[in-house]
């Protein structure tokens, strides 16, 4: 602070020095030539006028008065006294040192304000080049520390530091005395911006989708603070760009993966076919040679049995590949809904899950049959068993409910687990979504719900999740309706 005095008066004596050199040498000039007041008066205004476009306001006003007391000791009767015995000449001296702290005040504004313009204008020519900087950097690489390197290079900074609040890392570049690094932390976790001009020390919070996601701080500010703001508002922007290029690189490399996986399950499944055909007619061959004793008898039959149910499998592993490949094109037929779900559910209490299912029917009308493609229904009906078997808990119940009446046929599987939280019931449907609950229970691919989904919806009916009842209800409830099939539509 005292260093700031020091610098400010050294200014204004230099200033003020070199004014009461010029007014003294008119005063000389004129006095020593004896020119009228008039001329005299006009030179003084000049040499203020002047001061007041070279100097600062202080000294320009030490000019000014200085000029009046020449003019009322040197040219104003009786000479060389501060006495005034015209009215006329009181009037003009006081008119001249009104014009003169006028001309004065307005010229220190415009320089002031031409500085200010100046200085504005070259922030924003600093911050769109570190801007299109910034825009050229590449998100592959390390995106974080080359914009605080470009914001440190562009501004003439000491030291830059941007923390990232999530992933809890440092990006610094330059070099600091004033331990940035720590206290732009500090700034961080207290949630609240800072400047210190002692040290020329911002820090600035960032904030992103209405939370705090990290903090900046910046150190060695030399008439760059109006630039503090936007490159804080720049720094925000570049860490929410790494979030969205980090989201849609896992994104892209789960979606690969996933194409991969489709592609070694359609071939597996295809040589599947073969071998299973084989074991299948084999122990239907010898089942009926009639020379097998009882025990062997039986062991042929489940030979049969499970050689069937895993043919079944591939098939619908061939069906799943497709439905992710190609648009669904159901092959409509009258189907119905309730013997389908029967057989279902019958067919997962024979596999031997320790799930107990309960199937209760509601409201049935007379007219249970929905135009349908049977194994595309079967397939999204068996995903909804399938999810229900897989997050309950061991022992517990699975309700089938059933209504037809009206336009519609309502099938409803119910079971107990963890509630899917509120902001995750509107994703629950999405390609590759699994729930942060499930995915820490039961390994998965997200792609069961997401094909029951697109079934359904081929078929012109839908598939929801219902809400809780209750905060504390933990039953998990979906909901599938599909339209009734009509006696006119078939003959259509």
């Amino acid at each position: 602070m005292i260093k700031s005095y020091r610098i400010h008066f050294s200014g204004f004596a230099v200033s003020a020095i070199f004014g009461c050199i010029a007014v003294g040498s008119i005063t000389y000039v004129c006095f020593r030539f004896h020119l009228n007041l008039t001329i005299t008066s006009f030179l003084y205004l000049m040499v203020v006028v002047l001061q007041s476009l070279l100097g600062n306001f202080a000294s320009s006003m030490l000019v000014s008065l200085l000029t009046v007391a020449c003019l009322d000791f040197f040219f104003t009767q009786p000479l060389f006294s501060f006495e005034i015995t015209n009215p006329l000449d009181i009037l003009a001296l006081i008119s001249y040192l009104i014009t003169g702290l006028v001309i004065t005040r307005l010229t220190t504004r415009a320089r002031k304000e031409a500085a200010i313009s100046n200085n504005h204008r070259r922030v924003v020519d600093l911050l769109y080049q570190v801007a299109t900087q910034l825009l050229a950097l590449d998100p592959e690489n390390d995106l974080l520390q080359g914009s605080v390197e470009r914001v440190r290079e562009v501004f003439d900074l000491k030291a830059v530091c941007l923390f990232d609040a999530v992933d809890g890392k440092f990006y610094v570049a330059g070099s600091s005395r004033q331990d940035l690094a720590a206290r732009t932390k500090s700034a961080c976790h207290l949630g609240a911006d800072a400047d210190d001009t002692e040290i020329r020390t911002s820090l600035r919070c960032l904030r992103g989708a209405g939370k705090n996601i990290g903090s900046v701080g910046f150190e060695g500010w030399y008439g760059n603070e109006l630039a503090i703001g936007p490159l804080a508002a720049l720094a925000a922007a570049m860490v929410e760009r790494t979030r969205a290029f980090q989201s849609a690189s896992r994104a892209a490399a789960a979606a690969q993966a996933e194409v991969f996986r489709a592609a070694v399950l359609d071939a597996l499944a295809h040589q599947f076919k073969t071998p299973l055909a084989t074991i299948l007619t084999a122990a239907g061959g010898l089942r009926e040679t009639h020379s097998l004793l009882p025990q062997q008898q039986e062991l042929a039959e489940l030979i049969e049995a499970e050689t069937a149910r895993l043919n079944g499998l591939t098939s619908q592993l061939l069906r799943t590949s497709q439905l992710d490949q190609d648009e669904i094109k159901p092959r409509l037929e009258r189907t119905n809904i309730i013997r389908l779900v029967t057989d279902l559910v019958h067919q997962h209490c024979r596999e031997g899950t320790d799930r107990k299912f309960r199937m209760t029917n509601g409201s049935i009308s007379t007219d249970t049959e929905v135009l349908a493609d049977p194994n595309l229904l079967e397939l999204a009906l068996k995903q909804l068993l399938d999810n229900a078997c897989k997050y309950s808990p061991p022992g517990t119940g699975i309700e089938v409910s059933i209504e037809s009446g009206g336009e519609h046929a309502t099938v409803r599987v119910m079971n107990s687990g963890s509630p899917i939280l509120e902001e995750e019931r509107v994703r629950i449907f999405e390609r590759f979504y699994r729930c942060s609950e499930t995915r820490r229970q039961t390994p998965g691919s997200g792609l069961g719900l997401y094909f029951a989904h697109k079934i359904i919806c081929a078929h012109g009916g839908r598939v929801e999740l219902e809400a809780a009842s209750t905060v504390s209800d933990k039953k998990t409830v979906f909901r599938l309706t599909l339209p009734l099939a009509r006696s006119e539509m078939l003959t259509s």
